[in-house]
């Protein structure tokens, strides 16, 4: 037989909902009734226990508590140590990243494609490198007509030499003429309408969410997040590529670090944590660095 009993819980605004399976007393395994003398039971009878949050609780901005069932040791005071080492906010990423390469006295909407363009221009490319073509296209009137308005050869030669430039060429005519038809000039505000200009992949849609709309949507995982979150071995399991990557964070990491975590580990990345040969010597976390001991 199963019962359902349901207490209402005010004063956290949610209900909890219990299930129950039992038989009937001298009832056998088929529910038929048998003569055999009943015996004690002896094992505590299972409950299953779900919770629900009430009608009044339930509406927008309502977030229930998410305990990660992983989380990496000695994560926090890793993160702390990181903190620290980039409390001085002077790596490439702190003066030239996506936030700081468009016209501030632009109008919004032209502050957006800016901010969409920067992001485009920065895969596979150094910080320095994507700040000097943003200048370049920004003192020409980056907008998103004067970019449908200049020919291939010149933007090839104005956004030169960021990584894969004549794709990024044609990435951003496509682009930029989808904003134009589809968003009046302005760029989408969500994550799946972004991923689906061309040139444009997670990472970037994710920073442009943050910086150009003003909304945590995930974690933006690019390589520097890639390699120290698995030299840390902040997810359970090594991770191929980024969006894996980002996966595995979002798991357990607090959604209120979710915006704070790209830019200081990328800087951390530039400075310490570099790709080839680390600075682990200069590392708050060499002690209790997995890594730290094979690189």
């Amino acid at each position: 037989m199963c019962c359902r009993l349901e207490f209402g819980m005010k004063a956290s605004g949610m209900r909890m909902v219990t299930r129950s399976w039992s038989r009937e007393p001298g009832a056998g395994p088929r529910g038929r009734k048998s003569h055999r003398p009943m015996r004690r039971q002896r094992k505590a009878q299972s409950l299953s226990v779900a919770y629900e949050a009430s009608d009044d609780e339930k509406g927008e901005g309502t977030e229930l508590l998410k305990v990660p069932s992983w989380e990496p040791q000695d994560w926090q005071q890793q993160l702390a140590n990181i903190r620290t080492m980039r409390s001085g906010k002077d790596a490439p990423v702190d003066q030239l990243g996506a936030e700081h390469c468009y016209d501030p006295s632009a109008p919004p909407k032209v502050q957006r494609y800016q901010v969409l363009l920067s992001l485009m221009l920065s895969s596979q490319t150094k910080d320095q490198v994507t700040a000097g073509a943003m200048q370049r296209l920004r003192a020409r009137g980056l907008t998103v007509d004067s970019i449908l308005q200049t020919d291939d050869s010149t933007l090839g030669t104005l956004i030169y030499p960021v990584g894969f430039w004549r794709n990024k060429v044609k990435y951003i005519k496509q682009t930029s003429a989808i904003l134009q038809q589809r968003y009046g000039g302005d760029i989408p505000a969500s994550v799946a309408e972004l991923v689906a200009l061309p040139g444009v992949g997670p990472k970037m849609a994710h920073l442009a969410m943050a910086v150009a709309w003003g909304t945590v949507s995930g974690i933006a995982v690019d390589t520097h997040v890639h390699r120290i979150a698995n030299r840390l071995k902040w997810t359970k399991k090594v991770t191929k590529s980024p969006e894996e990557t980002r996966r595995a964070l979002e798991e357990w990491l607090p959604r209120n670090l979710w915006s704070e975590i790209n830019g200081l580990l990328v800087g951390f990345g530039q400075q310490t944590c570099l790709p080839v040969r680390p600075r682990c010597q200069a590392c708050l976390n060499q002690a209790m660095c997995p890594a730290a001991h094979r690189l």
